[in-house]
């Protein structure tokens, strides 16, 4: 057996420390998801939000100083509490950031705001986001900028308060995604600048797998119950229109730079519904029609609770007793198809009227 050299050996563990250090961390965090019936009012208030599990919440003993000065969160300071949420069919993440600071600085036009800076990654993908971390820096910047900046992943420095300006700045070219039907978001505060006080905002945005500064070629993230996001977020708290008075570069990542490279960010499950919000047994079910040509349509049952019978009805005459039938259509049309589905809980059925439809 030939032993690796020092040199080859050094390599290795030199790449593995590399990998270790650019994996997501998943340290158990979870998004809430609400029930469609009580998808939150994007109005600054926190009445929606009153059945979200305590245990979800992140505050701010979650979050680090990577400012260099080396100081503990003082909640006398700043106190932030951030919920995420989301709902099955709809591809948004919902938030309410509540905030409390001694002195709010959202005076200054520009960049230098109290900010709740986020960055998502919606399939985990990984890997840097911003111009300046290109893998090939020698390339212009307006090249590295548009076909790079945010596409696999997006950065929103969040105002906390905006006033006189953009709720946000989406660090990219995709500047459509701070509007509807892609975010939203609403205030709630009675402070001015450099006085204390508590802020609340409200706001939901869209995660993309690819968002260029082409619209029409964006993909948005298809949100999935259990499925795991690359999602982090930082709150950059100023004291005064010096940019030396910066207090602190409060950060849910333990890296920095989580701001531009989303493999330094951590990750947050998509949970599914409260148990009180589901019903313990009901009919579902779902179709594809897989061969037109032939009229060949594949049926899947998803139906919730334990099942020990299936009757499907094509709507053609035609039955089965399989849980995942395929059935062929002799004719064209449209049909009405009902599953009906019993168990120890009871009976249930599903019916889709004109939903099945083959040429």
């Amino acid at each position: 057996m030939t032993l690796p050299t020092t040199k080859t050996a050094l390599g290795v563990l030199a790449a593995m420390a590399c990998a270790a250090a650019f994996a997501q961390d998943d340290r158990g965090y979870k998004v809430h998801q609400f029930p469609s019936n009580r998808i939150p009012v994007i109005d600054g208030k926190a009445d929606d939000w009153r059945d979200f599990p305590d245990a979800y919440v992140v505050g701010t003993d979650q979050l680090r100083d990577d400012s260099g000065k080396g100081r503990k969160v003082d909640p006398k300071s700043l106190d932030v509490k951030v919920r995420v949420a989301w709902v099955a069919g709809l591809n948004r993440l919902y938030f309410l950031y509540e905030a409390w600071d001694d002195h709010w600085d959202f005076a200054d036009p520009g960049l230098h705001n109290d900010t709740f800076e986020i960055v998502v990654d919606g399939d985990l993908s990984g890997g840097p986001l911003v111009d300046t971390l290109h893998p090939n820096p020698a390339l212009p910047w307006a090249q590295r900028y548009f076909a790079y900046h945010g596409v696999h992943a997006q950065n929103y420095h969040i105002f906390t308060p905006a006033d006189g300006k953009d709720w946000a700045l989406l660090w990219g070219p995709q500047a459509w995604l701070k509007k509807l039907p892609y975010s939203n978001i609403a205030y709630a505060y009675d402070f001015k600048p450099g006085q204390p006080g508590r802020l609340t905002a409200e706001f939901w945005i869209t995660p993309f797998d690819y968002a260029g500064a082409e619209q029409a070629r964006a993909v948005e993230t298809q949100l999935t119950e259990g499925k795991r996001i690359g999602l982090t977020w930082a709150v950059i708290d100023y004291d005064g229109a010096d940019e030396s008075r910066q207090k602190a570069f409060w950060n849910l990542s333990a890296h920095r730079k989580m701001y531009g490279n989303s493999s330094l960010g951590t990750v947050f499950t998509l949970m599914p519904l409260d148990a009180k919000h589901r019903k313990p047994f009901e009919a579902r079910w779902s179709f594809m029609v897989t061969d037109m040509a032939r009229r060949s349509v594949t049926f899947r049952d998803e139906s919730v609770g334990p099942v020990t019978r299936w009757r499907w009805d094509f709507g053609d005459g035609a039955t089965s007793g399989e849980q995942h039938p395929v059935h062929r259509y002799k004719e064209a049309g449209k049909y009405l198809v009902v599953l009906t589905v019993d168990g120890p809980q009871g009976s249930s059925r599903l019916a889709k009227l004109w939903d099945v439809a083959v040429e």
